[in-house]
């Protein structure tokens, strides 16, 4: 029986990755990833995609409103990746290193207004680059991104199993 699974844009490759390996049949539904700068649009772009099947959703809570939905632990999807809170820490996983410029960069209006770009940053020491599946050129994309923000970058090689276990608890033992 086919599950489906709501997933932010930012996850859903990686769930469709994960899902294929186990041998998990799912139908996941992606929703655009920009909807973390207004999560208040999540809950209602999560029920359109979810479409009145009983669905799991690929979110941590992410400043939403999630309730009714089993969803993925923690506030925030770094934490499947094994982050922590870490104040003052930027995070970019695979998904925003490959959309930096749109994403971030644009999608916080920092094309039309660089000097902003202090103002959104100025309390943050480092960015952190939770790389999934790290290559050198997703590596010097990650670079050139916290050397646009003002930030040194750290790099932790996490893969993808966080994610996979969050999955298997949110989908039940075993997956499907």
């Amino acid at each position: 029986m086919t599950k489906v699974v709501v997933s932010c844009g930012a996850l859903a490759l990686h769930v469709r990755r994960i899902a294929a390996r186990r041998g998990w049949d799912l139908d996941v539904r992606p929703v655009p990833p920009e909807l973390h700068n207004r999560p208040e649009r999540i809950r209602a772009a999560v029920e359109e995609a979810a479409a009145g099947d009983d669905a799991v959703v690929a979110y941590a809570h992410c400043g939403a409103d999630l309730d009714g939905f089993a969803r993925l632990p923690g506030a925030h999807c770094y934490e499947v990746y094994g982050a922590a809170h870490e104040p003052a820490t930027y995070f970019l996983t695979d998904f925003l290193v490959r959309s930096f410029d749109r994403v971030v960069w644009r999608g916080l209006g920092l094309d039309r207004r660089p000097e902003l770009r202090d103002d959104y940053f100025r309390n943050y020491e480092r960015c952190v680059w939770l790389a999934q599946e790290p290559t050198p050129e997703l590596r010097a994309i990650a670079e050139n991104a916290a050397a646009r923000l003002g930030l040194p970058l750290e790099v932790r090689e996490t893969g993808d199993a966080g994610l996979e276990r969050a999955l298997e608890r949110l989908l039940g033992e075993g997956g499907c």
